[in-house]
């Protein structure tokens, strides 16, 4: 088009007769480089145009790429969500562990303390027993006078001679009617001087005696109690739930479950509830 109006301007120039050769020239000179100029613009047209076929290609491509991105981003958003309520459970029974372990670690510190406390402590002093008058022959003390002196000094909480003296009538008189209720009065005298390991132990021989006695009950309610103290509540409960299943009327069972009630009602599960 731009060729046919070039050469329809030289026919102009000479239809009207003042054109010269010279201008003619010039004329054509200028139409051939009009055509340069088409050319070149058309391959600039061309480069232009690949440019804009390839920034597609490469739109198409970051599209494809961006929608694949978007869905793996969902993918790993619903796993997310699938998985947070076992990450919740577990940070739940990490945080239940760490307070099992920090209660442990303070019965520990706490048993540390009361050992070295024990061991800083002096022995506790025995009097000796006053001798025997040389005028007067020496007797063996009967049961009833070593009760009735350990007695006497339960009491009085001389709990160290208390001892000695129901330990004469447990290790001396075996059999005698006095003997289980001197034992579990030396578990008691444990137990008021806080030793409730020592207690403990002696309570046990109480409830183990091998002939059948009224304090049994109140040695398994004891039992109970000291576990408890040395924060052992599931061996407290196990004691305490033997009183009341095999003792229902002792008034030791009505204690026990009084204090059964207290412990449910206290515990981290009642707690939550």
């Amino acid at each position: 088009m731009i060729r046919g109006a070039a050469v329809a301007c030289v026919f102009a120039v000479m239809a009207t007769g003042c054109a010269t050769r010279g201008s003619v020239r010039q004329v054509g000179d200028d139409v051939r480089a009009v055509q340069s100029d088409v050319r070149g613009v058309r391959s600039d047209v061309r480069t232009v145009q690949g440019e804009v076929g390839a920034l597609r290609q490469s739109n198409e491509d970051l599209s494809r790429r961006l929608t694949e991105v978007t869905n793996a981003n969902q993918s790993a958003q619903a796993k997310a969500e699938q998985t947070a309520p076992a990450i919740v459970a577990l940070r739940a029974d990490v945080e239940r562990l760490s307070a099992k372990v920090q209660a442990t670690d303070a019965a520990v510190r706490e048993v540390k303390e009361t050992l070295a406390v024990r061991a800083a402590a002096p022995p506790p002093r025995v009097e000796p027993p006053p001798a025997p008058e040389p005028a007067k022959p020496a007797r063996v003390s009967s049961a009833e006078d070593a009760f009735t002196a350990g007695l006497r000094n339960f009491r009085n909480r001389e709990y160290g001679q208390a001892v000695l003296d129901f330990l004469d009538v447990v290790t001396k008189h075996p059999r005698h009617e006095l003997a289980s209720t001197a034992q579990y009065l030396i578990g008691e005298a444990y137990y008021l001087q806080h030793d409730y390991r020592q207690a403990l132990a002696e309570f046990q021989r109480t409830v183990e005696w091998p002939v059948p006695h009224p304090k049994t009950a109140d040695a398994l309610l004891r039992i109970g109690l000291c576990h408890s103290h040395l924060r052992e509540p599931m061996e407290a409960q196990i004691a305490w739930r033997r009183v009341v299943r095999q003792f229902p009327e002792a008034p030791a069972a009505e204690e026990a479950r009084t204090l059964l009630s207290s412990k449910k009602s206290t515990s981290p599960s009642a707690r939550r509830r």
